[in-house]
């Protein structure tokens, strides 16, 4: 019971990054930018979070930092496809490269450092109940936050002027554009956003999950949240049970090696990437479905003069 217990706790932090991702580029994708860069900004967020932390000592300001390089990262982005219309795919995958390279020539310093003793985030009495307390009550505050993120972005996009904005804008910018809407900064704010969020998981990784900087860290986590959008039919609820699934696939490699079972560990480290191809696998069998649940100018170029 116990072992299920921490097992459930596990799963929950391994999902939060990959959630917060996913709700970042779920407000990229409903604006109608595709990010590739998913993962050069997730591992800018990471080495800037790191290096936050272990000189100002602080984890909120590490996941600030985290969020503020990334998001910075992704306004040189949202220029290039927004204002350039330079190649929403190309340029993602230039994003990705960069992100990786710099954090790498950046983070050298901080191979081999050490953040501070951890904090005990333990909510108080609740932490205590047998079980439950273990699984639930013991986590980093970012996991609860993260939990509120994906109720609030559900009421924005289907109960708010601003997000039914930007969701036109996803789907018709030329209406948009006709009704009087300034598409493509509202575009920006859009992709900024995303990144920024995409820099606050990159932050929680190396700061709160494993806190510690290696080259490459992130280890393909950006290319599963763009999974997961897809996953998720474009909805932040399915987007947080995707990313918990994805999480528990990932801690089982560990869990099992823990029972002593008797599986290479390639092969159980290979196990989130198979479940991800799969899933993609699964839902292109059904094309119409897709196409009836993506935004219509996803990855399409928008010139106002046009």
């Amino acid at each position: 019971m116990n072992e299920t217990a921490l097992l459930i706790a596990a799963m929950l932090a391994a999902g939060t990054p990959l959630a917060i991702a996913g709700l970042g580029l779920l407000i990229n994708e409903k604006a109608g930018v595709l990010n590739l860069g998913a993962e050069g900004m997730l591992l800018m967020g990471a080495v800037s979070g790191f290096a936050v932390a272990f000189h100002a000592g602080s984890t909120t300001l590490a996941l600030l930092g985290g969020a503020a390089a990334a998001a910075l990262l992704a306004v040189v982005f949202g220029w290039l496809v927004i204002w350039i219309n330079a190649n929403q795919y190309a340029t993602g995958l230039a994003v990705s490269l960069f992100g990786g390279g710099f954090s790498a020539f950046v983070g050298v310093r901080y191979v081999g450092q050490k953040l501070g003793e951890p904090v005990n985030h333990a909510i108080p009495f609740l932490a205590d109940i047998p079980f439950i307390g273990p699984a639930l009550f013991r986590h980093h505050p970012m996991v609860y936050l993260t939990l509120l993120a994906v109720v609030a972005l559900a009421w924005f996009f289907d109960r708010t002027r601003a997000g039914l904005v930007i969701r036109a804008v996803g789907e018709s910018p030329e209406s948009a554009h006709a009704l009087g809407y300034k598409v493509r900064w509202l575009r920006l704010g859009a992709v900024a956003c995303g990144g920024a969020l995409c820099g606050v998981a990159g932050a929680y990784l190396s700061t709160v999950y494993t806190p510690l900087w290696v080259e490459g860290m992130v280890a393909g986590r950006g290319w599963i949240a763009l999974a997961l959008t897809v996953f998720a039919t474009w909805r932040p609820l399915r987007i947080l049970a995707g990313a918990y699934l994805f999480g528990g696939v990932t801690m089982l490699q560990l869990h099992l090696q823990g029972l002593g079972v008797q599986i290479p560990s390639q092969f159980l480290s290979m196990l989130p990437y198979v479940a991800t191809i799969l899933v993609l696998v699964l839902i292109s069998r059904n094309p119409l479905w897709l196409r009836a649940n993506m935004p219509a100018s996803l990855g399409k170029p928008f010139f106002p003069g046009g």
